[in-house]
């Protein structure tokens, strides 16, 4: 899970927490959408849809948990790591992992690596579909890995051991944002599923331009630096939302950097629907 860095300037939304409870008059957040350097307009003060802190989905003791197969075999192995980092992944012998469109976990030290790298991992607030964990977060000795064999090399004197640990916090606060905004889309269906979303798999697009950030492009802004594509299971229906990712300056106290574009893809009529909702609540409030 995680994007890449780049400097476009391109429309804001800001990633606010939400509640999870369905909207008692107020259509949906709304999705704040302004060039860097300006201010969205806000909700009206009457909308719940804003929250101090950050939402907490988890079933009701009465809810079962969501029926399906299990999640990739990695993230259950995720577990050691963030308990034993001593523990290494070396028997993996699976290629690409569908769920996450990722290679089989590797914490083994690369050749020439000039520095060694942690190995433990960082569990998330996302929950994981088919289970009652979370989605855990690489390594950083596993980021390292998946750069390299995406081609990425380093210089001896543009790397150290504190840029990677730097690195990890954005990538994960990256995704813990996303989470948030996907939350407050799913707010307004919160009672058609009182368990909960989950994340049922997820992969990267970063050349893949949406029609919205395209169309954005032709109108003088700069194109998304990465695309992701996450599908969540809404009590046994599939939902595909798409993340486009912005340049925004690094806060240093939560390691948030980029600008979120979050919203459910045009492929079906109830997705349709609620950015029509949340278009008209735009447009009226």
């Amino acid at each position: 899970m995680g994007g890449s860095v780049s400097t476009p300037a391109a429309p804001a939304v800001r990633a606010e927490a939400a509640m999870a409870a369905p909207p008692q008059g107020c259509p949906m957040h709304q999705e704040a959408q302004a060039v860097k350097g300006s201010t969205a307009d806000s909700p009206p003060s009457d909308c719940p849809m804003h929250h101090s802190q950050p939402v907490k989905v988890s079933p009701p003791s009465e809810c079962p948990m969501h029926r399906a197969e299990a999640g990739p075999v990695h993230q259950d192995q995720a577990y050691e790591f963030v308990e034993c980092p001593m523990k290494a992944a070396a028997g993996v012998k699976s290629d690409i992992d569908p769920a996450n469109m990722m290679p089989p976990p590797n914490q083994m030290r690369a050749p020439d690596q000039p520095f060694d790298l942690p190995v433990t991992r960082e569990e998330s607030r996302i929950p994981r579909h088919g289970t009652a964990k979370n989605w855990v977060y690489p390594s950083e000795q596993m980021f390292w890995n998946a750069m390299l064999r995406k081609g990425w090399r380093w210089r001896d004197d543009d790397l150290n051991p504190q840029d990677m640990t730097n690195i990890i916090k954005i990538h994960n606060q990256n995704n813990e944002q996303a989470w948030q905004e996907i939350l407050k889309w799913e707010a307004m269906h919160a009672r058609e599923c009182p368990c909960g979303p989950s994340l049922k798999r997820f992969g990267g697009k970063a050349k893949e331009y949406s029609p919205r950030a395209r169309f954005r492009s032709l109108m003088g802004y700069e194109l998304p630096f990465d695309r992701h594509d996450w599908i969540v299971d809404r009590c046994g229906k599939e939902v595909r939302y798409v993340i486009d990712y912005y340049d925004g300056d690094v806060n240093k106290d939560n390691y948030q950097f980029s600008i979120l574009d979050v919203r459910p893809a045009f492929d079906s009529l109830g997705a349709v629907w609620d950015r029509m909702k949340v278009a008209w609540w735009r447009w009226t409030s």
